[in-house]
């Protein structure tokens, strides 16, 4: 029950959990909002621009698994506090000396991965606060924070027409300044960690069938989401001959509904199961990309047909981040780090190979009908392990729950 979660757990770690991945995920996909002013101002191809805005992401998966480790290591509060006061030097650092080339962009990106890593640490941290039963809602409450790409969209474009881009880098360390005041104040280690686990652990859970899979549905869900939040303001602009600020309030729009349902997917797969919660959810994301893929004749199409998706996967990342507890809740830490890992290495092939597609064909469906083969990979590998995952670990444990 609904009204169950709200008795147990850490309100104030939750929020501040909440807060710091809304406002580092903010960060982690600032390059793709202002992506359309930087590639004016430094003469970008379409593949470099491609490049721009998958490297955050390639870096935010990179350092998530030693983001993880470094969470169980030092706890996740105080990894937390190192990764915001790193992504904060870096654009300070920005805003001060400037960006003057493609590869000071690349640089950038290349930091600003930390704030993509903030998964592995803020999940953890409100994860550890409560019982197996609560899991998909409060990873789904604390990963609801990937609406920070939300905001990255309405307000960078318009903000960089008024002041610059540049400056929109020094201007983003007020909002993550003030944030890192409140994590201090309200974010608390759980007293029910259950303790570090050997340096090893990292190698035997890679030996796990179940972990790769996992890794897998994650880097169609969430790469999924966070490649298409750190590419539409660029293909909105570049498919329609839009402006950039009206590419950004539809890439807002499409963002808000995958970051809101983010909750409601893990809510979902607390009640039904979190296999047959996903097994919807990729089902959708195929039909909708490959009505994507026949390249929608305006804008207005497309972001009919990009709202559903983005819902859907943001759903699906609720129920993924069901799953991942149930089957590795010693693990929680380490396992964040991985599966994170995972899907951000699925938001950097998606988001570069849109941009590489685009200056191959002159068009973006060949990138998004690959999106759909990926997904449909990933649905059928499912329905091969729907049987022993729900028999062992999935929904006869839910069913269970709800009995009691």
């Amino acid at each position: 029950m609904a009204s169950d979660f709200w008795k147990v757990g850490h309100k104030p770690t939750l929020f501040a959990a909440f807060l710091y991945f809304d406002l580092a995920f903010m960060v982690w996909v600032i390059l793709g909002p202002l992506g359309v002013q930087i590639a004016s101002t430094l003469a970008l191809t379409a593949a470099q621009k491609g490049l721009m805005v998958a490297t955050p992401v390639l870096f935010g998966a990179l350092l998530r698994v030693p983001m993880g480790l470094l969470a169980d290591r030092l706890t996740p509060k105080r990894a937390g506090l190192i990764g915001q006061v790193v992504v904060l030097l870096a654009l300070l650092v920005a805003w001060i000396f400037g960006i003057h080339s493609f590869h000071q962009v690349l640089i950038l990106g290349g930091v600003l991965g930390m704030a993509g890593a903030s998964f592995a640490v803020a999940l953890p941290l409100a994860s550890r606060w409560y019982p197996k039963e609560h899991q998909g809602m409060a990873l789904g409450l604390a990963g609801a924070g990937n609406s920070g790409t939300t905001l990255a969209a309405l307000f960078a474009p318009s903000l960089a027409v008024s002041f610059g881009w540049n400056n929109v880098l020094g201007l983003i360390t007020i909002p993550l300044s003030v944030g890192l005041v409140i994590y201090m104040v309200m974010a608390k280690d759980s007293p029910y960690d259950k303790g570090l686990r050997p340096k090893s652990s990292l190698l035997s859970l890679l030996k796990e069938k179940d972990a790769w899979l996992l890794m897998f549905f994650y880097s169609i869900t969430f790469g999924g989401f966070v490649g298409l939040a750190s590419s539409l303001t660029i293909y909105f602009h570049d498919q329609y001959a839009i402006s950039a600020v009206s590419a950004g309030l539809y890439t807002a729009l499409c963002v808000f509904f995958g970051s809101l349902v983010r909750p409601l997917g893990g809510w979902m797969a607390d009640r039904i199961g979190g296999v047959k919660t996903l097994s919807i959810m990729l089902g959708v994301v195929v039909c909708l990309m490959l009505f994507l893929g026949k390249g929608p004749a305006n804008v207005h199409l497309a972001v009919v047909i990009l709202v559903p998706a983005m819902l859907a996967l943001g759903m699906g990342n609720g129920a993924v981040f069901q799953l991942v507890p149930q089957r590795f809740g010693r693990d929680i830490g380490v396992m964040t780090g991985v599966v994170g890992m995972a899907g951000g290495l699925g938001g950097f092939v998606l988001a570069a190979g849109l941009g590489y597609v685009k200056q191959l064909t002159d068009g973006y469906s060949g990138g998004f009908l690959g999106f759909a083969i990926l997904a449909i990979m990933a649905f059928l590998l499912l329905q091969g392990v729907r049987t022993r995952w729900q028999n062992k670990w999935g929904l006869v444990e839910v069913m269970a729950q709800s009995e009691v």
